[in-house]
């Protein structure tokens, strides 16, 4: 079995049914990447991947967003702190902050003496989030072409006002978001992670919901599999996904962003 279909299987537990082109290959191989070796990544791995990121869709072309790369240890460490002490945010070579980026924008209007109040609107935030999870996600595919790995670190929410003044960032710009990246350690090597299968996501012309229970309850067969071959006893995964959300508390400081964001000059009216 090729690495394609391997990874197909992994993900949905199934064969695959369709063929597998190169780019989909690349992407089913994705895994969340925390441990990694002693060695930096290089400053043309992180060129091609902004080029990677500034190719992706932009809404009216505002390219609305920002990112930071972070490679000094006392920085990293100070950040690894903020996102609840996780200890691959501390190690990674190199860190990537994504930031919704309104502030370039005002700086424009302000050159040119021009209004820009519609940054102002909830609608200006959910633009920038939306820009920089876009081009994020294209930095990601361009770096694991290379054979990096990486993580997602949305633990950069928790207190979103601290991790702006760690990168000095202007109000009107937040961190929606890290990336951990690196050479990943062959001693520590990462699974590909189950999801729910395709006719659970994949709705055709209308929303429907007849089969989801079935399809789900197919799903946490193969998540509790999946954990128990990592030598994890959890509860199932719709359980977690509901603990994860169940209340204010449960968002570990997010419930607060609202209040962070307004502070940070992003007045969501």
């Amino acid at each position: 079995m090729n690495s394609a279909a391997e990874a197909w299987l992994h993900r949905y537990g199934t064969t695959a049914p369709l063929d597998i082109t190169p780019t989909l290959a690349g992407l089913l191989q994705h895994r969340s990447v925390r441990q990694y070796l002693d060695r930096p990544v290089s400053d043309d791995s992180l060129l091609r991947a902004v080029a990677a990121a500034q190719s992706a869709s932009t809404s009216s072309n505002l390219q609305l967003w920002s990112v930071v790369a972070v490679r000094d240890p006392e920085r990293k460490l100070e950040l690894a702190r903020l996102a609840g002490h996780q200890r691959h945010v501390r190690d990674a070579p190199l860190l990537l902050m994504w930031v919704a980026d309104l502030s370039r924008l005002k700086r424009i209007g302000e050159a040119l003496q021009q209004p820009t109040e519609g940054r102002e609107y909830l609608e200006g935030f959910v633009l920038a989030s939306i820009d920089a999870a876009l081009a994020a996600q294209n930095a990601a595919v361009s770096l694991e072409s290379e054979g990096l790995g990486l993580v997602y670190i949305g633990g950069m929410r928790n207190q979103p006002e601290a991790v702006a003044r760690v990168l000095d960032l202007p109000p009107g710009a937040a961190v929606v978001f890290g990336m951990c990246v690196g050479h990943p350690d062959p001693e520590a090597a990462a699974e590909i992670k189950p999801r729910l299968s395709p006719p659970v996501v994949l709705h055709h012309e209308t929303y429907a919901i007849a089969d989801e229970a079935a399809g789900i309850a197919e799903y946490e067969q193969r998540a509790t599999a999946f954990q128990q071959a990592q030598g994890r006893e959890t509860p199932p995964w719709s359980q977690q996904a509901v603990a994860r959300m169940a209340d204010g508390a449960a968002l570990t400081g997010r419930d607060r962003l609202r209040e962070a964001l307004a502070a940070m000059d992003f007045p969501l009216r």
